[in-house]
Formats: structure tokens, C-alpha cells, sequence
């Protein structure tokens, strides 16, 4: 027999601002167009948002007394949404470009990946260089050590250090960040 399926439960949205009768302060800061500022009693903050068909809300509940302020909760929810999408939108991200090497990594090799770090770094990304040590060429640290020193040096005028060499695990590795960063659109 096979069991009836259940539904999952629902969640219930909490509203981030208290509106209207939510509002338990005995006295409120009442800001909007076409109300006069001040304070005044919430009975009489809410009665004057009903004569503008408009909703009491308050935004700063901190504040002594709480900011409140007369508008279309709907509307103003929607604005409050979109602002959120802007700023999440303007936020620089970061990106991190990964360079590996060899410890016998040859110079021809070295050039050509310090040209692509070069590159990574003027476009406004972080750069991880790291050295594998594969099998026994755990044995050649100070190789690694000094590849990622020179590699380091010779991105001197692109980026700086953020994290120096270290060695975790079979992996020696570096974080390099450009000098002046460059938001990517």
C-alpha cells in the first residue's frame, strides 16, 4: 500500500517592517511627503496615514522614538527590493585565476605563465600560483619556493603579495592581487 504524499510545509514570509497595528511604541517619528514632521501618537500616526488611503510603516526601529514614515507599503516594498538588486549588482567580484607550476618548471614555461599572470592581474583578477609536487619531488621545496620567488618578483609592477609561499600538503602556494584594481563590468 502506498502512502500518501505529503506536502512540504509552507514557509511563512516574515514582513521586514512593522506596518500599521504592528507598531506597538506609544509614540512614533512620523517623515513622508505631504505629512508635517514631528512626532506623534501612533493612534493619531496611523489615522493620518488612513485619510491618504497610505500605510504607517516603520522604518528605524531603533531610533528613540521609532522613525515611521506615511507611504504605499506595497510600493515601498518594491523600491526597498530594487535598491537591494543595485547593490548587489555594483559589487565588485572577485576572481581568482589559478597558474600552476612544476618544481622543474623550465624557463621558456615560466615566461609563458608569468605573461598570462601579466595579463590576469590588468584585467583586475587574483592570481594563485602554486607548485604540485608530484611523488618524491616533495624533496625539492626550496625549488618551489624559489620559482614562486621569482615569479613574484617579476610581477613587481602588477600586483602585490597577499599571502606569501606556503606549503600545505603537496601544494606550495601564493595569492597575488593586482596594485590598483580595476572593476570589471
Amino acid at each position: 500500500m502506498a502512502l500518501p504524499q505529503r506536502r512540504p510545509p509552507r514557509r511563512v514570509v516574515e514582513e521586514p517592517y512593522k506596518v500599521n497595528e504592528r507598531i506597538l511604541a506609544r509614540e512614533v517619528r512620523v517623515v513622508g511627503e505631504n505629512v508635517e514632521q514631528g512626532i506623534y501618537e501612533t493612534n493619531k500616526a496611523q489615522a493620518m496615514a488612513k485619510a491618504q488611503n497610505l500605510d504607517l510603516v516603520e522604518v528605524s526601529p531603533n531610533a528613540v522614538p521609532p522613525v515611521c514614515r506615511i507611504v504605499d507599503y506595497s510600493k515601498f516594498k518594491y523600491e526597498q527590493k530594487k535598491k537591494q538588486k543595485e547593490i548587489k549588482a555594483n559589487a565588485t567580484k572577485v576572481v581568482i585565476k589559478e597558474i600552476r607550476f612544476g618544481p622543474n618548471t623550465d624557463d621558456h614555461d615560466f615566461e609563458f605563465k608569468l605573461k598570462h599572470a601579466i595579463n590576469f592581474l590588468k584585467e583586475g583578477a587574483k592570481v594563485k600560483a602554486y607548485v604540485q609536487f608530484v611523488g618524491r619531488a616533495i624533496v625539492f621545496k626550496d625549488r618551489g619556493f624559489q620559482l614562486l620567488e621569482r615569479f613574484s618578483k617579476g610581477l613587481e609592477d602588477y600586483g602585490k603579495i597577499e599571502a606569501e609561499p606556503k606549503l600545505e600538503g603537496k601544494r606550495m602556494s601564493m595569492f597575488l592581487s593586482p596594485k590598483v584594481a580595476t572593476p570589471k563590468k
